[in-house]
């Protein structure tokens, strides 16, 4: 199967759940970052976003790309040592602050495939615990995955009920409405919470991998170690 069928068909097993408020389709796909970027292509290089809304992202000097697996290609992020300085801020993938990355009060989703057989990191985030405008983050504590926005109204998060590090590759689904946060994982929604976060608008990049401001002294970076496939954002 492919990488995009498989996607979809996570997708349309969710919403044959009756649990998608705002359905992740091919059309409404705001940011698209298939990760298919050549072995090699670091540093300098760009993570091209195929998306409606085009806002190419920066793919860090410790990043391998064009990782291959059944015919297709994703990015890996080696392991780190938790909480041992120095900072690696290449470890990442980040995406330029637009309007259109963060969530403001619209209805969001981020989906992200990816592997894994560490119990620890930050998978992908958008500002941190203290950042003004507020806060998105998908992490996985002990391994398992936690999908959380902090907005002007309040926090409002949910996770899974185990740890996901057993080396396959799943599709993490996390979404925002106005009264809710949804985690699906492999198109089954394995968490929700009712409440309302709000605005949501900060000035950081979006991060894959760990946080961007960190020192692993004051502030830990939380670095993922694994590979991803893809990260679609939708907004709206």
């Amino acid at each position: 199967m492919s990488r995009r069928c498989a996607r979809l068909g996570a997708v349309a097993t969710a919403m044959a759940l009756g649990a998608l408020a705002q359905p992740v389709t091919a059309a409404s796909v705001t940011h698209d970052y298939e990760m298919n970027e050549a072995r090699g292509a670091t540093g300098a290089g760009a993570m091209k976003d195929t998306g409606a809304t085009r806002v190419d992202g920066d793919i860090g000097s410790e990043v391998t790309t064009g990782v291959w697996y059944s015919g297709a290609k994703a990015y890996r992020f080696g392991y780190l040592k938790p909480n041992t300085p120095p900072a690696h801020p290449q470890h990442l993938v980040t995406i330029p602050d637009d309007p259109s990355v963060d969530p403001g009060t619209a209805a969001y989703s981020i989906e992200i495939r990816y592997r894994t057989t560490h119990a620890f990191g930050n998978l992908i985030q958008k500002g941190q615990a203290t950042t003004r405008g507020g806060q998105i983050k998908i992490q996985l504590p002990k391994g398992r995955p936690t999908c959380y926005f902090k907005g002007s109204s309040g926090r409002v998060g949910t996770g899974g009920p185990a740890a996901i590090d057993d080396g396959q590759w799943h599709v993490l689904l996390c979404t925002r409405t106005a009264s809710a946060v949804e985690l699906y994982v492999d198109g089954k929604r394995v968490g929700r919470k009712n409440g309302v976060s709000g605005d949501i608008d900060n000035t950081y990049p979006m991060s894959v991998g760990g946080k961007p401001s960190c020192d692993q002294v004051k502030v830990t970076c939380d670095y993922f170690a694994g590979d991803v496939d893809y990260v679609r954002l939708t907004k709206g």
